[in-house]
């Protein structure tokens, strides 16, 4: 049920009121005379008779407050008595107003104003700021752990004595690993060359937009393997590795590996 405002409820009650000391009881009719506890102001009630009047045909007269005739007129789309000395109709609402009030609709009631949730952002400033603060983050430790520990420098090299084992950093520990189990045109260039190849058409092969890994099997198996892969021969060339490359225990020959 619409809710009237308080303004218009003032207004008719005091457009009841000023009808009620206008009209004389004993000049309004038996029927059109509301009790004094309706709740139809007197003005709607002038306008139904008004109404009545013309439909039933020709020109109704209807008592105003003076004894004068008053002649229907149609405004628009409603109809309101008019006095035949001119002034403000019978027929018309607080103000002298014609108009009819169809409904009131409170503000916002048919306007949605509910924010729809998303999952993305703007790259500034949310990432782009993190990740500036990370980076001086990341800075300063690095200074900081510089300043107190030393570089783990060796002596200066000597061309004529090569050290055993000699490996590579434990970045390239991997590829190391490879070649010493097969061809170097295997090991350097096939294996690590389809591993990337793999890595690059990952995307076009999972177009899932979803990030949970349930959802995205295929994608995080394939990265999964290849990051194993590569951390199981990085960590074998660097603690199972010795003298001459070969295997070792390094809980029984000791470790050879320097940073």
């Amino acid at each position: 049920m619409t809710e009237i405002p308080e303004h218009l409820l003032k207004r008719a009650a005091a457009a009841r009121e000023k009808s009620a000391e206008a009209a004389p009881a004993a000049e309004a009719p038996a029927e059109a005379a509301a009790p004094s506890d309706s709740r139809i102001p007197e003005a709607l009630l002038q306008r139904s008779k008004a109404a009545k009047a013309a439909k039933a045909g020709g020109d109704a007269e209807a008592p105003s407050a003076g004894g004068a005739v008053a002649v229907a007129e149609k405004v628009g789309a409603v109809v309101a008595a008019a006095p035949a000395g001119g002034g403000v109709p019978i027929g018309a609402g607080p103000g002298g107003h014609t108009q009819r009030l169809l409904t009131v609709v409170k503000s916002g009631s048919i306007q949605d104003v509910k924010a729809t949730p998303v999952d993305k952002v703007h790259t500034w400033p949310h990432l782009l700021a993190a990740e500036f603060v990370a980076a001086l983050a990341m800075t300063v430790f690095v200074t900081i752990f510089s300043v107190f520990v030393h570089a783990p420098l060796l002596q200066l090299a000597n061309t004529n004595l090569t050290p055993n084992p000699s490996k590579a950093p434990w970045y390239f520990l991997g590829l190391q690993e490879l070649l010493t189990t097969f061809h170097p045109m295997v090991a350097g260039v096939t294996l690590p060359g389809v591993g990337l190849i793999a890595l690059i058409l990952a995307p076009y092969l999972d177009r899932n937009p979803s990030n949970k890994p349930e959802d995205r099997k295929f994608l995080y198996g394939l990265f999964t393997v290849f990051l194993m892969f590569w951390a199981v021969l990085v960590l074998i060339g660097s603690f199972f590795r010795g003298p001459g490359f070969n295997f070792v225990l390094p809980w029984v020959e000791g470790l050879f590996f320097e940073l």
